[in-house]
C-alpha cells in the first residue's frame, strides 16, 4: 500500500510540473523533464517500475525538489 501511495504522490508531482509548464515556460525547477518522465513511466508502465529507482529518488532527488518549491513559494 505505501509503495502504491509513494507512486501516486510522483504521479501528482509530475502531473502538475506538467501543467505548470505549460502555462509558463520560464518556471524553473531542476529536471523538471525527468520529473515528468517519471511520472509517464509509473503510469504508461507500472508493470516495469524498479523499486530501487523509486527509492533512490525518494533520498537523492527529492530534498533537493522540496528546498526548490519551498524557496519558490517564499518569494
Amino acid at each position: 500500500m505505501l509503495k502504491k501511495a509513494v507512486e501516486r504522490e510522483f504521479e501528482i508531482i509530475g502531473e502538475a510540473l506538467n501543467r505548470i509548464l505549460k502555462m509558463d515556460k520560464s518556471f524553473n525547477i531542476s529536471h523538471s523533464r525527468n520529473i515528468i518522465g517519471l511520472r509517464n513511466h509509473i503510469i504508461h508502465a507500472y508493470d516495469n517500475i524498479v523499486d530501487e529507482i523509486i527509492w533512490g529518488v525518494i533520498h537523492k532527488n527529492l530534498p533537493n525538489l522540496r528546498l526548490e518549491i519551498k524557496k519558490l513559494l517564499d518569494t
